[in-house]
This record gives structure tokens, sequence and C-alpha cells, in this order.
């Protein structure tokens, strides 16, 4: 449903009941997690699922994040095995994400899953992420707040630029401090890495004692953030490039200095909580980005990952 216009509410704890109140009526109320800004909307309540998809343009076959505010409440939904109390042990509250089989009598819209007999579940770390869902005191489904496919917001002007107009509230409190989405570990059998993402591969395999196996290529969405372009700004996107071609502008990283840079330092954990944002700068310029060279190691592959979707062609 198109809204008139968009409240702008505070993470004061006022607007924080403000916010649940419009998901106890079937609105969508974007709002920040540790990863990336959310755009939520009751789980059980498919009218207001539909409105998540219609909102952001997003295909109804790419299932979407269920945000729940512990590990106890999320075995209420999903098959719990011994692994996935390990990882939730671990790592949540955090940006980890886990694929399991749905228990029956759910309660959940069956447009979360796409259709699915699997929900991909998460416990946020953010605190007004957890002061909402507690506010709420229900399951919220919150893929990312921007139109399909395109850069993930990061903060609330972002959000702002590419919804205003299409959802109810933006709950503003700030950037987001991980800035790259969730990685997401599939759990029916063989863990399973599905996307990397804040959590890394070697973090998660620590605490399995085990190796992951990569996604089977089945061409079904099994989770969200497998779509080849995604990510993407209104721009093409070059790669591995370590200096600026006509018509570009560089987004550097170590000792590749660019226009903006990612890390001077080579840090990747700051070079995730700056590549949407740095990636919104660029696009504004309305010229082709290139991008340095990432090492593809711990939260590099997860930004190589976005890079790679963010470049493919459309």
């Amino acid at each position: 449903m198109p809204y008139r216009s968009t409240k702008y509410l505070t993470a004061s704890q006022a607007d924080i009941l403000k916010a649940a109140d419009l998901l106890d009526a079937g609105e969508l109320v974007s709002f920040p997690t540790e990863t990336v800004y959310g755009l939520g909307a009751d789980a059980r309540n498919s009218a207001a699922v539909a409105q998540v998809f219609a909102a952001k343009g997003r295909p109804q076959f790419n299932p979407l994040i269920v945000h729940v505010s512990s590990a106890n409440v999320a075995a209420s939904y999903v098959q719990w095995p011994n692994t996935a109390e390990l990882l939730a042990d671990a790592f949540w509250p955090g940006p980890m994400t886990l694929v399991l089989p749905l228990k029956p009598g759910h309660g959940l819209s069956p447009l979360v899953t796409s259709g699915l007999p699997t929900l991909a579940i998460r416990v946020p770390a953010h605190p007004t992420a957890q002061a909402l869902l507690a506010a709420f005191g229900g399951p919220v489904a919150a893929p990312s707040a921007n139109p399909s496919g395109r850069i993930s917001p990061t903060t609330a002007a972002h959000v702002r630029a590419g919804l205003a107009g299409r959802i109810s509230a933006i709950v503003d409190d700030g950037p987001c401090n991980v800035g790259v989405e969730s990685t997401i570990v599939d759990l029916q059998a063989a863990p399973t890495l599905l996307r990397e993402g804040g959590v890394t591969r070697e973090e998660i395999e620590a605490v399995l004692g085990c190796s992951m196996k990569e996604p089977a290529d089945s061409g079904v969405l099994t989770a969200p953030g497998q779509m080849l372009s995604h990510y993407a700004p209104n721009a093409s996107v070059r790669l591995n490039a370590t200096e600026a071609r006509r018509g570009e502008v560089l987004l550097g990283f170590g000792d590749v200095q660019g226009n903006l840079n990612l890390s001077p330092s080579g840090d990747l954990a700051q070079a995730a909580a700056r590549l949407f944002g740095y990636l919104h700068q660029m696009d504004a310029t309305e010229q082709l980005i290139a991008v340095a060279p990432i090492p593809n190691v711990g939260l590099g592959r997860a930004i190589n990952d976005r890079l790679k979707r963010a470049a493919a062609p459309r």
C-alpha cells in the first residue's frame, strides 16, 4: 500500500513503542541492525509481508529473514539440532542467520519462506532492534530496507532515499557498525555456507569443529542474498582496479588510495563497515565505479561477494 508520507522516528523508548504499534497494525517499519537497516513487517501477517515485497520490488521467490529476540524464541519456530545450539551460543545475538526446517504449527506467513519448508532466522545484536522486538513481542520479517537488488542501506538517509513514501516509518539510530549482511548457514544436514557475512567462515568452522560445505547449484533460492545481481549501484562496477579510467571514480583499499578508501590501513572490518555507504556516495557522482582489490580472506570474502554481485550483468 502506498503511504502519503513516511514517519521519521528516533531510538527513544516512546518512538520504539510507536514503531511497535505500527508493526502490530500491519505496517512497514525500517529499523537499524548491526549489519544494515532492515525493512520490518509482522512475519505472521501475510498482508504485511506482501507489502515488503511490493515496497522493495522484490520477487516473491526470494525468501526473507525473520528476526527474533532470542535463541529460545527461534527454537519455537524451527527444528533445533545441536549444531544450531553451538552456533547460537557462540554468535547470537549477532550477524549470523541459520536456515532450519520449520516446526509444524509455526504460524508464520508462507510468503516469508517463499513456500519453502525451511526458515532463515536470526537474533540481531543492535540494541534498537532488540528494543523493537521486545516492544512488538513477535517475529519480524526484515530484508534490507532498499529497492530490490540495489545497494544495501547502512544509514536512515539511505533508507529514506530508496523507500520514502513506500513505507510507514524509519527508526533512525545512526550508521550500522558491521555494514554487510549476516552470514547465512544452512543446518538442515551438513553445515553449508550459503552467504558470507558479518561472521567469518573461520570463526564458524572453529566452533563447529569441521569445514562447511558449499551450496549445491540447484537454481532454487533457499535464502536471501543468492541472486547473481544484487547490492548494485546504478552505475556499472569494475573490480580489481588499481587506478581509475576516464569517467570512473575509484574506491580504494590499502595502498590503492582512490577517491574514497575503504581502509587505508587494510582493516577488513573497517572496510566492511564503510562498503555500502561509500558505494552510495560514489553512485551519487553518476560516474562509473572502479574498486580496488580486496583480500579474499575473513571478512574480505563477504566484501568480495557483495562486490561480485554488484558488478554482475543486470
